[in-house]
């Protein structure tokens, strides 16, 4: 591995540690190198804390040998001020040679500006270095940004004959097991990394799910679910004001603490709708969860990222048919007997 890509690889190690904690944040990793050895990193922790240039300067024991380093980082350092004064100042200030950058930035806040101003100051800069792995490490920060919407993954458990449930029409009847406990907490690692999870009113009705990460020590999405005519009764789980919840309804319902209602109009397609309120809230990830026929609406409107599919080896011969979709397999897994896969929309 070329010397450029291999800092930058460290990059991305330390800005993966701060995963689901930096939203709507990117996730950003710096490394600074003196004569061929590191001499800072750092990483931006969380939304509002110090960025990673800032972390990886100050970590830098002897100020000095600045002067002759190179900073390395996955994205473009900021130029403007948001919550955190610009890193491409603090480079400039502490008079950094040369820094070598991983992506730019789609913010229109930056894009561009901040790698202009660090040449315009003299400093020697190289871009581009593992662009596809900054770019997928960040997926929904770019999403945000380039698609103005929040990055989508529709989320579901089927059998090997592709039902995801049997035939229920009452909560009293538990709904089929498909998952095992090694895929259930995973799923719950995922929940915690992502912005919201929303369902549709069956499942919630029939599952009276918690929608947290509580099998996984982290905090937890925003809750979200489509109830038009507001059926799901208000001892449900979803109403235990414990997590902010979003209700998507045709309804004028005053806020509770923790739960929002917010209007939808019915009489066009819902799916839309709800990908933009997301957008104007700045959450920048969402999983659908469920049921097939919320899933397939995300399908059919074509708003969708990523799909993770576990299929079990159960035959069950009848019941509530998995969604119909399209992708490309980008990854496949075992957990016991269950497969996992990962897909993304085809070409």
């Amino acid at each position: 591995m070329e010397q450029n890509e291999l800092y930058m690889s460290r990059c991305l190690q330390l800005a993966q540690q701060a995963e689901g904690h930096t939203a709507p944040n990117p996730m950003v990793g710096a490394v600074i190198v003196c004569d061929g050895v590191i001499i800072g990193e750092g990483y931006h922790h969380r939304c509002g804390e110090p960025h990673a240039e800032v972390n990886a300067i100050r970590s830098v024991n002897d100020q000095n040998l600045l002067m002759k380093s190179t900073l390395y980082v996955n994205l473009e350092p900021c130029s403007h001020y948001g919550k955190t004064p610009p890193c491409v100042q603090l480079i400039i200030d502490k008079k950094i040679p040369r820094v070598v950058i991983g992506m730019g930035d789609p913010n229109p806040k930056v894009n561009g500006r901040g790698i202009q101003m660090l040449r315009e100051a003299g400093i020697e800069v190289v871009e581009n270095v593992l662009n596809d792995k900054c770019q997928d490490l960040n997926k929904r920060f770019v999403t945000m940004f380039t698609n103005k919407r929040p990055f989508v993954i529709l989320k579901w458990a089927q059998t090997q004959d592709g039902f995801i449930d049997a035939s229920r029409t009452t909560s009293e009847i538990p709904p089929l097991r498909i998952s095992n406990e090694v895929t259930k907490t995973l799923n719950h690692q995922i929940r915690s990394i992502e912005s919201a999870i929303l369902v549709g009113t069956n499942t919630a009705l029939l599952d009276n799910p918690h929608l947290t990460a509580r099998k996984w020590s982290a905090r937890n999405p925003v809750r979200m679910v489509v109830d038009k005519s507001l059926r799901i009764p208000s001892d449900y789980r979803l109403y235990d004001q414990t997590t902010p919840t979003v209700i998507f309804t045709d309804k004028m319902v005053e806020n509770k603490t923790n739960i929002t209602f917010v209007k939808l109009d019915f009489s066009k397609a819902i799916v839309p709708q709800i990908v933009d309120y997301l957008y104007q809230a700045n959450l920048s990830s969402l999983i659908v969860e469920g049921g097939t026929q919320l899933l397939q609406a995300f399908v059919d409107a074509h708003l969708w990222d990523e799909v993770h599919i576990e299929t079990s080896p159960e035959i069950i011969g009848a019941g509530v048919k998995a969604p119909n979709i399209s992708m490309k397999i980008i990854d496949t897994k075992w957990y016991d007997q269950n497969i996992m896969v990962i897909g993304i929309p085809e070409a």
